[in-house]
Parts: structure tokens; C-alpha cells; sequence
């Protein structure tokens, strides 16, 4: 702990507790050295008076210790019908969704759980069976921003020696010997084998799996510094180069690890984009990726706007969509792309904060004739998704500015303007 997990040993932290071997254990350690902590149980109501025994085990140690015991009770099997997931996921979603939440309420920044050697090794596993990159294979971390787990590096063997050494009551799932469940079929048949084939097979895993770790740190690295030189952040909008990308050997393994972050995790959908026309796209649960000339465009995708937002007259502040003042000058002052002044009288209240849409036109301030925006934003290099981003500000039908970039010349001041509006966008 003093090596590994100072944290804990100065902070307080939220301890899972379950009843089984495991995190009887890691509560009994935890008590020994008097640590700060609380301990939160859940019970899934999936197996009736054993599951209120485990709630009841774990509830009367606590107290004998004098600890917070902090405990909930889920409807499991409703909200896993509900949701329609497996009753695995959908107990993993409810325990961790309530171990965030009391360490908000509380003020506590750590979880710790009583993950061991063994459920690493079936991590590793499961993962191998259904394919994995290197991180996949890196089994359980022992530390991330919001979970510590200090028996990581014991086996299963060393935690029931010591719970058995030390006279420990805990109880045990018996649907944790079911093997129809993937994890319980690993854990019961595939790794004993292992362990026969070889007795050292845990020990040399571990070892395996540092180097593993290290190899990740390595690959991690590497892949900040590409990400650092190549993707280009600018309006909202991440700009990557097609012909660097191509250059990267191995490109498949490079699209993997530089796109995986934002939800693109087949490689061939990749590939195939880097070869599309303009306007080609990918998209995840959270990003956009689209192909724009020698481009590739990343964006997160945007919640769903009302298309439309209204400005009445005598309005001073607008906050959405965009952050603007409105007021009236007597004179034109400082000027910039943030800045727009138009001629009161030519302005229809009330105004519209919009979109582009199809067919939009206007007059360029400065120039003469009309000009579709289509036709504007191309000739203005704007990509794709900066497009799509773009806010219009109109009067009735007619565009009064592009935001931020072009006013229309129709609403310019002139020698006979008698009322000055000033329009500036907050940046």
C-alpha cells in the first residue's frame, strides 16, 4: 500500500464490498490498518434470502468495525428487461451508476475493489476470445483516475489462504458456479487446465502482462506525438491530413489506436474512407468523420437544435446559439469579423438565429450582385462540417450575416442611416 497506493492511505475512499471471499479480505486488510473509509454494498434481489444474508454479513462486520455501511437495493431483473441486457451488464451498469453517485455525495474520489490476479487472467481471456487490441490484453489496471484495486497483484489461492488463515466468515454466490455464464466457464474449466498445464502459468502471466503494459505505454506515447503533429483543431472542427495518414506503416494499426478513442473500431471502415470522394462519412455513438478533399474531418456530434432561434426587438443578450449583444450606437466604432453594424430601419423584427439551408443566397458586403452561400463557403475553403456549424442571422427571409464572417450588404449604414444598430458576438 505504502509503494503502490499511497492515496489510500491518506485519503478517505469508498470500499466495495460484496460478502464473497474477495472483498471480505480487502475490508478485513483495509480494518487492520485503519484506514478512512466507507463501505458500500449492493444487493441485486436476484436470489431472494441469500442475497439478503450476503447484505446482512457484510452489514454486521461493518458495524463492528464502526464504519459507514452504505447500502442499496436493485430491481435487477426489471431494469435489465428494460433495458434489454444481460443480467452481467445490467448489474454492472446499476452498481457502478450508484458507486459514482455516493462519491459525488460524499465528496470521495477513490473506489477501491477487491479485483485479484485470477479475474485479471479471465479478463485477458475473455477478451482474446472475442478479439482485441493490445489494450484489451492488458488485463484489469490496478489504478485509474476513480478505481484502486490493491489485491490485483494476489492470486485467488493467496486470498483464500489468508481468509481461511485468519478465521474470515464470507459467503458465496452459487451463481458464481454456473458455466453458462462466459466468465464462470473461463474461470471453471479453461484456467485450471492452464494452471495444470503449467503451475507457474498465473505467476508467468503476471510477468506477461507487465510487459504487456509497458508495451501499451509505449504504443500510447507514440500515438499522442502523431495525434500532437497531425490532428489539427480549428473552429470546433479536428483536420487530418489523408496523404500523412496513408504514409503511417502499419496503417491499419495506426487508424486503430488514433481513431479508437472516439468510437471508430473497425479498421476497414477506415480504410475505405481514406479512398472515398468528398463527403463521405463514418459515424460512432459520439463522433463524425468525414472525408473533405485531402481531409479527413473529426466532430463530436452535435445535440439536436429547434433550427430555429428567435430574437425579439428591444432583445439586448442572446445566449443561444451563439453568445451576441445587440444595442443601439449613434456612431460606427471598432470594427472586426465580430463585430456587425446594420441599419435599423432595414432590420424585421424579430430576427432568426439559424442554420444554411439549400438555396440560401445573399448580397457580400462590398461586392455587387447576389451570391449563393453554397457557392461562397467554397470559395471561402470552408470544409464540410464547419459548414454544417455555420449560424446565419436573418431578417424575415433575407440573410442580414454569415456570423462571424460576412455581413450582407443590403443592411450596410449609409449616408442616409438615422438609427445604428451594433451586433457583436462574444467570443
Amino acid at each position: 500500500m505504502e509503494a503502490n497506493f499511497p492515496h489510500l492511505l491518506q485519503e478517505p475512499f469508498l470500499l466495495a464490498c460484496s460478502g464473497g471471499v474477495d472483498s471480505m479480505v480487502l475490508l478485513d486488510l483495509c480494518a487492520r490498518l485503519d484506514l478512512d473509509f466507507a463501505v458500500a454494498h449492493c444487493n441485486f434481489q436476484l436470489r431472494g434470502e441469500e442475497s439478503n444474508a450476503d447484505e446482512k454479513l457484510v452489514a454486521d462486520v461493518v458495524s463492528k468495525q464502526g464504519r459507514l455501511f452504505l447500502v442499496t437495493h436493485f430491481d435487477t431483473k426489471e431494469y435489465v428487461s428494460k433495458n434489454k441486457l444481460s443480467l452481467q451488464v445490467g448489474a454492472r451498469r446499476l452498481r457502478y451508476g450508484w458507486f459514482d453517485a455516493l462519491m459525488e455525495e460524499k465528496g470521495i474520489s477513490t473506489l477501491v475493489t477487491a479485483h485479484h490476479a485470477d479475474d485479471s487472467l479471465e479478463t485477458f481471456l475473455i477478451n482474446l476470445s472475442r478479439g482485441t487490441g493490445i489494450d484489451g490484453l492488458t488485463g484489469i489496471p490496478e489504478k485509474t483516475e476513480k478505481v484502486s484495486r490493491p489485491l490485483l497483484r494476489f492470486s485467488r489461492q493467496d486470498i483464500l489462504k489468508y481468509a481461511t488463515e485468519t478465521g474470515l466468515q464470507w459467503r458465496e454466490d452459487a451463481s458464481n458456479a454456473d458455466t453458462k455464464y462466459l466468465r464462470n466457464k473461463i474461470r471453471h474449466e479453461i484456467v485450471p487446465l492452464l494452471k495444470e498445464l503449467n503451475p507457474a502459468f498465473l505467476e508467468n502471466f503476471k510477468s506477461t502482462q507487465k510487459y504487456l503494459s509497458q508495451t501499451a505505454d509505449i504504443v500510447n506515447k507514440r500515438v499522442i506525438y502523431l495525434k500532437r503533429r497531425l490532428f489539427i483543431l480549428k473552429e470546433g472542427v479536428t483536420r487530418i491530413s489523408v496523404p500523412e495518414l496513408l504514409a503511417l506503416d502499419p496503417l491499419e494499426g495506426y487508424l486503430h489506436a488514433m481513431f479508437k478513442a472516439y468510437g471508430f473500431n473497425e479498421t476497414k471502415d477506415l480504410l475505405q474512407l481514406l479512398h472515398s470522394t468528398s463527403g463521405k462519412e463514418l459515424c460512432s455513438n459520439t463522433h463524425r468523420l468525414v472525408r473533405d478533399r485531402g481531409h479527413l474531418l473529426l466532430a463530436p456530434i452535435d445535440p439536436v437544435d429547434p433550427g430555429e432561434y428567435r430574437i425579439d426587438e428591444n432583445q439586448s443578450k442572446v445566449s443561444q446559439p451563439v453568445s451576441m449583444t445587440i444595442e443601439e450606437v449613434e456612431k460606427i466604432g471598432e470594427t472586426g469579423p465580430h463585430i456587425l453594424y446594420v441599419d435599423k430601419e432595414t432590420l424585421k423584427y424579430p430576427l432568426t438565429v439559424r442554420k444554411w439551408r439549400k438555396g440560401d443566397y445573399f448580397y457580400p458586403f462590398g461586392m455587387q450582385g447576389r451570391k449563393k452561400l453554397s457557392k461562397y463557403f467554397k470559395d471561402e475553403k470552408i470544409d464540410i462540417l464547419t459548414k454544417e456549424k455555420q449560424w446565419l442571422l436573418c431578417s424575415a427571409e433575407q440573410l442580414v450575416w454569415v456570423i462571424g464572417r460576412r455581413p450582407d450588404d443590403r443592411f450596410k449604414v449609409g449616408e442616409k442611416t438615422r438609427g445604428i444598430v451594433k451586433i457583436t458576438l462574444n467570443k
